[in-house]
């Protein structure tokens, strides 16, 4: 069985697996742990971890001094690692860096990542993808949130209307602007919008912020409903409130996908549209489509993206709760 590279596996931690090998022959050592890595020779394995440690470190010189001698580095898909087992082109890997930093051990803004996108591109990665694949990497970028590499590629001539595979992973035939909002990438989301991106249904119209020429009284009751969970997920008020005068349940959970709006502002870390909804008359005990409370989604490994602004949210539903 083809053993796959850890997350945050390095040139240490592939000495140590060659020195567990039963032979003290150096060279054979190396050899059996790059076939059993499924590589052709220790040296394309090194290579391997030599990129990807690269890229996480958002080395631009030693990027430039591999693709002066390599070509291909900037394009060549990244394999053999257990958290990528489908291969990742470097583009593409590059805009969920962010996102995965946890698992990889990288703290801190991150910073680079964008420019590292822009050397990639330069050096002839697609920027829409490869023929083929599911995604773009704008709409990798958008599902991630990195949006200093969503710029970057719409710098470049992304194609922001662009729609995924029906067998994707992310959002089904969904467009970057439709990734944005489905994960909650609101940086990301502006960005695409002010390229123009296509506006496609009213719930893309809510997660954008703009209902203008979308008639919200005919569209059907589940449809305004999960326009409402992306206002809030997006703190897009003026649509909050919109939606809400047209109907649409401020408690409700959406059938299709088990979402509902104070659950989505809680679990995002959205202050402001708890505020808002709470004002609005949202029960701080409602429950999602999996009986979690907003409080629930707030707290602990259930927060979606930990950032600093899950404290205020908790702090707020406290004292709606508390309050007589």
């Amino acid at each position: 069985m083809t053993w796959c590279l850890p997350a945050q596996a390095d040139f240490a931690a592939l000495d140590e697996v060659v020195a567990q090998q039963e032979t003290a022959d150096l060279d054979e050592a190396r050899r059996l742990v790059g076939a059993r890595f499924g590589f052709a020779s220790w040296d394309a394995l090194r290579d391997q971890v030599d990129r990807r440690l690269m890229l996480n470190a958002r080395d631009l010189e030693g990027a430039r001094a591999r693709i002066a001698v390599d070509a291909e580095w900037a394009t060549r898909d990244m394999t053999g690692w257990c958290d990528h087992c489908l291969g990742a082109a470097p583009l593409n890997y590059m805009a969920m860096l962010r996102f995965d930093a946890p698992r990889l051990g990288l703290s801190g803004p991150l910073e680079g990542t964008g420019e590292m996108a822009k050397l990639l591109l330069d050096a002839g990665a697609p920027v829409n993808g490869n023929p083929g694949e599911s995604e773009t990497p704008l709409m990798t970028a958008a599902s991630y949130g990195d949006a200093d590499v969503a710029k970057v590629l719409i710098a470049a001539g992304a194609d922001v209307d662009a729609l995924a595979s029906p067998d994707a992973g992310g959002v089904r035939s969904g467009s970057a602007l439709l990734h944005a909002a489905v994960f909650g990438m609101t940086d990301v989301l502006d960005a695409v919008v002010s390229a123009g991106a296509k506006v496609r249904s009213l719930v893309e119209a809510a997660a954008a912020g703009d209902l203008t020429g979308w008639p919200i009284a005919a569209a059907d009751a589940e449809e305004r409903l999960r326009a409402l969970i992306m206002a809030a997920d997006h703190q897009r008020f003026a649509v909050i409130d919109a939606l809400l005068e047209a109907g649409a349940p401020i408690d409700g959970i959406d059938p299709a996908w088990g979402r509902q709006a104070l659950c989505v502002a809680a679990e995002h870390g959205r202050p402001a549209s708890v505020r808002h909804l709470l004002e609005r008359g949202a029960d701080p005990a409602a429950t999602d489509g999996e009986g979690r409370t907003p409080v629930d989604l707030c707290q602990g490994e259930l927060r979606y993206l930990p950032g600093p602004h899950h404290d205020e949210v908790l702090a707020l539903l406290t004292a709606a709760l508390e309050a007589p």
